[in-house]
């Protein structure tokens, strides 16, 4: 599995790849839906969410 995880830090460690995972935490973890939000809005945000942070923890761990 080391091997994935430092392709993962090598891909987000380039000026496009922090640019990418930016945006990426923009769109899913920064976001806020409104009190009107569905369950299944809300469900995919969550998904997406997990996800991002997902990509972060292989960043993290193939450094």
């Amino acid at each position: 599995m080391k091997e994935i995880e430092q392709n993962f830090t090598r891909a987000f460690s380039t000026s496009a790849g922090a640019a990418v995972l930016a945006h990426l935490r923009k769109i899913t973890i920064e976001r806020v839906l409104g009190p009107n939000a569905s369950d299944s809005e809300l469900r995919g945000l969550e998904a997406q969410r997990a996800l991002v942070h997902l990509i972060e923890n292989m960043i993290e761990r193939g450094k």
